[in-house]
């Protein structure tokens, strides 16, 4: 069992700025108050793997990275005549070492179920780079039962989002040794911050699964104001108070 909760990406506002150390690189003191970051930057560009070598040393043993696939794969090959890329971004985030968590692979809202190919290219995916993947598709030909056990095969959880486009995206899916929350912000998305309801709620469902020996991810992206970030401390802290 184990409960990871972050940020997309490591920025420190400046309105919590005394809730981390004083010292240090951003991520440095990041890395000092949570223990999991989703990288999103690695969507658009790709960054050398001493780059992923110098991140994964400047935090904590236990703190985990997610890494998001770029786009090229997902939203330019949509899974066709992919391997040279994967080899690429295998080796770059290699340097991770054992700090690398799950690769978030999210496809765009006009991508169709494709048949055997998507399960071909995830099993391709786990091949060349890791077999800890989160999926994040967006089209409602995903959402249903025969894709489910697909992923269930493969092992392959899929993404809970908030704000939920189709609705199914709001709940985990697909393999369930594993459970991925992406929390945008609602109802601007990138914008709003969730009230203390909302965290309490969240934190119950976290609570329940983690329970169970699920694998626990949650990712908040409302980071336009910094709301993220305080979101996440706030989930902290209400976590705190369950018997988990």
């Amino acid at each position: 069992m184990s409960i990871h909760i972050g940020v997309a990406g490591w920025s420190i506002p400046s309105a919590l700025a005394d809730r981390f150390p004083a010292s240090g690189t951003h991520l440095e003191r990041y890395g000092a108050r949570f223990s999991a970051v989703e990288i999103n930057s690695s969507f658009y560009r790709p960054h050398r793997r001493t780059t992923y070598e110098r991140w994964a040393a400047s935090v904590p043993p236990g703190f985990r990275f997610s890494v998001k696939l770029p786009r090229t794969i997902t939203h330019e090959r949509r899974f066709v005549d992919c391997q040279a890329l994967l080899d690429r971004f295998a080796e770059e985030t290699d340097g991770l070492g054992n700090k690398r968590g799950p690769v978030l692979v999210q496809l765009p809202p006009s991508f169709v179920y494709p048949g055997d190919s998507a399960e071909r290219f995830l099993s391709d995916l786990k091949t060349t780079v890791t077999d800890n993947i989160v999926l994040e598709p967006r089209h409602a030909s995903w959402f249903m039962p025969d894709v489910d056990h697909m992923l269930e095969r493969q092992k392959v959880a899929r993404v809970a989002a908030d704000p939920a486009r189709p609705p199914p995206v709001a709940q985990p899916g697909g393999w369930h040794g594993r459970a991925y929350f992406r929390l945008h912000g609602s109802p601007r998305m990138y914008e709003s911050a969730y009230g203390q309801d909302a965290i309490a709620a969240h934190a119950g469902v976290v609570a329940a699964l983690a329970r169970h020996g699920i694998d626990v991810w949650t990712v908040y992206d409302n980071t336009v104001y910094g709301a993220a970030t305080r979101n996440a401390f706030e989930l902290i802290d209400v976590l705190s108070g369950h018997d988990i």
